[in-house]
């Protein structure tokens, strides 16, 4: 489970303080719906280590990561725009989400390919990540993620740059994906039908709150 308990934090130059508690059991996924500006970033940033809170503390089946490196951190992030290498095809940007420092193997290679097939893409591991179409891109990313060796996953914002027909089908896949998987999703976004179609639990963030 993934616990944020009672983390306080403020940016430089602002007054407003941001509070968050929250609970994320294996499995499920927690939507926090909040307009630009409310603190979503500021949410996921704390959960990843990219920023550090003046109180409080995260957990991890019990066991604190506040003060770990975010790369010591059981976290991964799928952001709003996919960070793939457009130059490379898909097969290979998601090797490279096992570990980017470690050559890629036959091993590697076939844990790939199944994790292409999981998302809806078997048979386009030698397109051209520029060739593919926004949806297939993000589930190129939900790939990668899926192999990382994390187990907290964070969404950023992953719907927006969706059509409604793709973006439904992202929904559902990322359900199947929680559903079929040991991992803790926290999914930010600025769509209140996002968090109904797929959250197990929902929260708004108002002046720097989950409520």
């Amino acid at each position: 489970m993934l616990q944020l308990d009672s983390l306080h934090f403020r940016h430089t130059r602002d007054t407003r303080l941001y509070q968050f508690s929250l609970s994320v059991p294996r499995g499920s996924i927690a939507a926090v719906c909040g307009k630009s500006g409310s603190g979503k970033s500021t949410l996921l940033d704390l959960i990843a280590g990219f920023l550090l809170p003046i109180s409080g503390n995260i957990y991890w089946d019990d066991k604190p990561i506040t003060s770990l490196a975010p790369d010591k951190r059981p976290v991964t992030t799928v952001f709003q725009k996919n960070n793939l290498f457009e130059h490379r095809n898909a097969l290979d940007n998601v090797v490279v989400g096992i570990d980017p420092a470690i050559p890629s193997s036959g091993s590697s290679v076939e844990k790939a390919r199944q994790a292409l097939a999981s998302v809806g893409l078997q048979g386009f591991e030698n397109q051209q990540v520029s060739t593919l179409s926004g949806g297939q891109q993000q589930r190129v990313s939900i790939a990668r993620a899926l192999l990382r060796p994390s187990e907290v996953i964070l969404l950023d914002e992953p719907f927006s740059a969706l059509d409604n027909e793709t973006k439904a089908e992202i929904r559902s896949l990322i359900r199947q994906l929680a559903d079929g998987a040991s991992r803790a999703i926290v999914m930010v976004t600025h769509d209140d039908d996002d968090t109904k179609a797929i959250a197990d639990s929902r929260y708004r963030l108002e002046h720097g709150k989950l409520i």
